[in-house]
């Protein structure tokens, strides 16, 4: 962690700052940019954007204008405009860079989602933040159970209070549409503020828990991941991955966002192989595909009617058959090919092993065998035969 709230505490065990992504000093947040124009003076006569990014609970991030002009710099915490009242959050980046996540995010300078910052947050505006921020937790669990009692299908996965503690959001996941009127009414009782309900899909619940991957690394949506893109089965399909539903789903319950990382790199290495639906047709009979491998670049090839029977040719050497057949040439059959893929890879094994790198112990002493030894042990024990 970078900053001094999250080290650790008594006896070694981690103190942790229990902001949940929201750290004061800016050291160990979700998403946190580097300002690596911090330190560039401006050209003669240019002025400074007059935008800031500002974070508020669960790496939550909006644009607003500094029409006052204060001198802001990151980890200032801000007041900011709000429908009602205000909202108070932290200052994630400041200058150019703005200029640029702003265009990046095709948000305009003159937009009406682009409000304008209030003041610097005084100590009484943090107090009150804080002693909402507190009520959160509580009211969750209290939250949950009024929606269970109205069996509603729906969970309530977070709730943010707004930085005047004027108003609350609830955040839900549900899997049909959910009729919360009643709910609303229920909660503006019990707990006597301004209601609004926001769904959100499961994978950004996900990101808002956390958690640990089954690589055994941070969930990359709780991370570092901003966008979420869709994926489909058909990327587990192009990496010859098994569609198991068990390994193939996160923590969300839908298919990892990790199977579009080396989606690409798979769909360009393909394009050098043949159709797995194309089939070769030989003197001997149709050739079917039956397996491909694409780190090696080889395909097996069964005969119609002889299934158990496979032939290993290259992604060149299956393509030569098909365009050989689209000339409406003969082929013989596939063992020809099969024999020269076998030839080229005892030359490729030949060629790595004639400095035996491909033996690990080719540096260890030769081991004496157990006859020699029980020989050693004989004549040492029987000094008068040795005589």
């Amino acid at each position: 962690m970078g900053c001094t709230s999250c080290s650790t505490g008594k006896d070694g065990q981690p103190k942790g700052c229990k902001n949940n992504g929201t750290c004061g000093t800016d050291g160990c947040n979700k998403l946190t940019v580097f300002d690596w124009l911090s330190n560039m003076a401006l050209p003669n006569g240019a002025e400074a954007f007059d935008c800031v990014e500002v974070r508020f609970k669960n790496g939550r991030k909006h644009f607003f204008k500094n029409t006052e002009n204060l001198s802001l710099s990151i980890g200032d915490v801000v007041a900011t405009e709000a429908s009602p009242g205000h909202d108070v959050g932290i200052v994630t980046l400041t200058g150019e860079l703005v200029r640029v996540q702003m265009k990046k995010k095709k948000v305009t300078r003159d937009s009406e989602e682009v409000l304008k910052i209030y003041r610097k947050a005084s100590q009484r505006d943090i107090d009150v933040w804080q002693e909402a921020r507190d009520k959160e937790d509580k009211m969750k669990v209290r939250a949950r159970e009024i929606a269970i009692r109205l069996d509603l299908r729906m969970k309530i996965s977070d709730i943010e209070f707004q930085g005047d503690g004027s108003k609350a959001t609830f955040y839900y996941t549900a899997e049909e549409r959910v009729d919360f009127r009643q709910l609303i009414k229920e909660f503006a009782r019990e707990f006597n503020t301004r209601i609004e309900m926001r769904q959100i899909g499961f994978r950004q619940e996900a990101a808002r828990l956390g958690g640990i991957g089954s690589c055994g690394r941070e969930l990359c949506c709780s991370t570092w991941l901003t966008d979420f893109r869709s994926v489909n089965t058909s990327a587990a399909r192009y990496q010859q991955l098994s569609l198991n539903p068990q390994k193939l789903a996160g923590q969300c319950g839908k298919l990892k966002c990790c199977l579009n990382y080396e989606l690409d790199t798979y769909l360009d290495a393909l394009k050098a192989f043949p159709k797995t639906e194309e089939k070769l047709h030989t003197k001997k009979g149709t050739a079917v595909c039956q397996k491909i491998d694409i780190f090696q670049g080889f395909l097996w090839y069964a005969y119609e009617g002889d299934w158990m029977n496979w032939h290993k040719l290259s992604a060149e050497q299956a393509n030569k058959v098909i365009a050989a057949n689209a000339n409406k040439e003969t082929v013989a059959s596939l063992e020809e090919y099969e024999t020269l893929a076998e030839v080229d890879e005892k030359l490729k094994s030949d060629f790595n092993n004639v400095v035996g790198q491909d033996s690990l112990t080719r540096f260890d002493t030769p081991k004496s065998s157990g006859k020699k030894r029980r020989k050693n042990k004989k004549r040492k024990g029987n000094p008068s035969k040795n005589a």
